[in-house]
């Protein structure tokens, strides 16, 4: 059983939601992010998201852009992300983390070596950003011999297709990008999300992780009460940009955010 579906599991049998915090492997400098990465799991972490750093990261607002850019500034590539991973793994063994990046830097490692290295580290999961389902076969037959969790994206816009191929594709857990645009985009609508969640449901069995938007404790609970998972990114990846140059308040304040949105979360689980 993958360390994914382990986890969700674990939580559903407690009747909590997953918090899935986002940060950029290697934002502000590579020092910071293994540990920044075991301090979210102390402040309530359930799951890990990790950026892979990439050139021109399409998906992302003015925020992520600039982690990228301060990680690559470092020369941060492929193999550190792993490497990164890696040294997580020595010390956490449990905590699933997922990749989050784009298709070239995977193309050019070759999907196989990259999987087969991506588990050697220790990662569960990957989200590739720039990859549709439907011209992922090569991708996911490397990825199934592996035994690496394909995370897939859905949209407000999604169609009742896509809806269907990532139901056959998927596994670890499903993303619902909860706005049309980019990272860090406006305020997410939680009665529009309950309303898709409830359609996407129908045919896809694993759990819902919904993403973009969700910037306070309020939005994160508002977002638990429909939801499997919880991410957040764009507001974690600000108070990281805030305090670029001084990385030992990194390692308190954005795990201190993390643990107000945990708190929210497990108010609406204790009450419903």
């Amino acid at each position: 059983m993958s360390r994914l579906k382990a986890r969700f599991d674990a939580l559903r049998t407690k009747g909590r939601k997953a918090l899935i915090p986002f940060i950029t492997a290697g934002d502000p400098n590579p020092d910071v992010t293994v540990p920044l990465m075991h301090e979210l799991v102390k402040a309530g972490a359930d799951v890990l998201e990790l950026g892979i750093p990439f050139s021109d990261p399409m998906a992302e607002g003015p925020a992520i852009q600039r982690a990228c850019e301060r990680a690559l500034a470092h020369h941060i590539t492929m193999t550190n992300v792993l490497d990164m991973v890696r040294q997580f793994r020595t010390t956490d063994s449990d905590t699933p983390v997922v990749l989050m990046g784009y298709l070239n830097p995977i193309e050019a490692m070759g999907y196989e070596a990259f999987a087969e290295h991506a588990v050697a580290s220790g990662a569960d999961g990957v989200i590739t950003v720039d990859l549709p389902p439907e011209e992922a076969d090569e991708y996911l037959a490397a990825f199934n011999r592996q035994g690496l969790d394909p995370v897939f994206l859905l949209a407000p816009t999604s169609t009742d297709e896509r809806i269907r191929r990532v139901a056959e594709v998927a596994s670890g857990f499903v993303y619902y990008v909860s706005l049309k645009g980019v990272t860090g985009a406006s305020n997410l609508d939680p009665v529009e999300v309950e309303a898709k969640l409830t359609k996407i449901r129908k045919q896809v069995s694993l759990p819902l992780g919904v993403g973009f938007g969700i910037k306070s404790p309020e939005v994160a609970a508002s977002v638990a009460r429909i939801a499997d998972a919880v991410v957040v990114g764009s507001a974690l990846v600000n108070r990281i940009a805030d305090l670029a140059d001084r990385p030992d308040e990194i390692l308190k304040t954005v795990p201190d955010f993390v643990a107000s949105l945990r708190e929210a979360m497990d108010q609406v689980e204790v009450s419903s």
